[in-house]
């Protein structure tokens, strides 16, 4: 009986469609940045759904957000789901959104059919996974898992200098209880692939067996302002002239470590900013990503190098503070199991996968047993408006994810 549930793919693609009207952009893709208004009104929608379906609602001092399904014993520890609602400035209507309502779906299907679980369900949205608006990436989730205190989270500030503090108070998500040690039996996490292999290989589900490492530099240089029209070259101290030849050391660097190093300089702020101007003071950012770990460390030591010798050359100050340290993370051998399992017995094409992208199941296979459900997105494309997935492919996913967390709640022991 079980093995002929499946989920509704006309219902959630139009839950996702619902939500992609919240912050909807000109090209087809969404801005929800962490914890602004947008941000609230998809949260909002998210738990008036919740609600609907019968789930209690809790929210922890980051603002994590937890829809519950109660259990035939709910003293067990929860089979949890979930992912973000922010997305990327230009983001799409995927990334995050899909394994948060996949959640969703999982709890609406298991109500049509009128399936008590042993232990009870939950859907969690964890909040600034993107990182985009508050830097690092996947805080919350970090903060859950015992990566960040709470009191440094909450502080941390934007460029306008606003807290996500007083922005969880602001939007009115700044939720009463802790922010970890939540027991959670098991936790699996639905994703769009966000890179080409699923989609080139014809495969329907990734069973994601792991992430890669990731390292995140902010990087300021400070020389000196001065008039574009007549301070000589050779007695310019120029922090534009001197970050472009330390992105061309990225690049260079990353080469030399490929095919499986990824670097990228994402953000650049020119301070005075005018085109007359010399610029005395450059902040850039630099996101590192290395499947080995020992290959990281050796890249990450040689990037500060390269760029210290750069600003030592050219007499221009640097200062590189990191504000990300991800190790490789293995998922749990028993969820990339139900995960393959539940592939098996739906008949879906699958292979192993690492993630070459950060998320939150990753900072909280530290505290329970994790892994992650890939779909393919088309072209690989990910993080951009053009943001593309098949409502099969996303109901497949989302299959994948009823059958894997119905096995492990049938299951839960405690």
């Amino acid at each position: 009986m079980m093995r002929n549930i499946r989920v509704k793919t006309e219902r959630l693609w139009q839950s996702l469609m619902d939500m992609a009207k919240i912050g909807a952009l000109p090209n087809g893709g969404c801005r929800r940045l962490a914890l602004t208004d947008e941000d609230k009104e998809g949260r909002d929608l998210f738990v008036h759904w919740c609600k609907e379906a019968g789930c209690t609602i809790s929210i922890d001092r980051m603002g994590n957000i937890f829809a519950r399904r109660p259990g035939r014993n709910n003293d067990l520890p929860a089979i949890v789901t979930g992912s973000h609602l922010d997305t990327q400035p230009h983001g799409g209507k995927f990334d995050g959104v899909y394994g948060v309502l996949a959640g969703l779906e999982v709890i609406r299907t298991l109500n049509d059919h009128n399936v008590t679980t042993e232990a009870p369900i939950e859907v969690s949205v964890w909040t600034n996974e993107e990182g985009s608006r508050f830097a690092p990436s996947m805080i919350a989730s970090g903060v859950f898992a015992g990566k960040f205190s709470l009191d440094d989270a909450l502080a941390i500030t934007d460029t306008n200098g606003v807290s996500i503090g007083s922005e969880l108070t602001r939007i009115g998500y700044a939720g009463d209880t802790d922010c970890g040690g939540r027991p959670i039996k098991a936790f699996f996490e639905t994703h769009i692939e966000q890179g080409p292999i699923l989609e080139v290989e014809e495969k329907t589900i990734g069973i994601v067996t792991g992430a890669q490492c990731q390292r995140w530099y902010d990087v300021t240089l400070t020389g000196q302002d001065s008039h574009a029209g007549t301070t000589p070259m050779p007695m310019r101290k120029d922090c534009v002239f001197a970050m472009s030849r330390m992105i061309g050391e990225i690049e260079i660097l990353v080469g030399e470590f490929a095919p499986d190093a990824v670097g990228t300089v994402g953000e650049i702020a020119v301070i005075p900013n005018s085109r007359n101007t010399v610029a005395g003071h450059v902040d850039f950012t630099v996101d590192l990503r290395h499947p080995i770990e020992e290959k990281m460390i050796e890249m990450e030591k040689e990037v500060v190098r390269r760029l210290t010798a750069v600003a030592e050359e050219v007499s221009i100050g640097i200062e590189m503070k990191k504000v990300s340290d991800v190790p490789k993370i293995n998922f749990d051998i028993d969820c990339i199991n139900a995960i393959r399992d539940a592939a098996t017995v739906l008949n879906l094409p699958a292979r192993e996968i690492v993630s070459g992208a950060g998320h939150d199941a990753m900072y909280l296979s530290a505290v329970a047993p994790a892994s992650m459900i890939f779909v393919p997105c088309e072209n690989g494309l990910s993080h951009n408006e053009a943001e593309a997935a098949k409502a099969s492919d996303l109901a497949a996913g989302c299959d994948v994810l009823l059958h894997a967390m119905l096995s492990s709640a049938e299951t839960a022991d405690g």
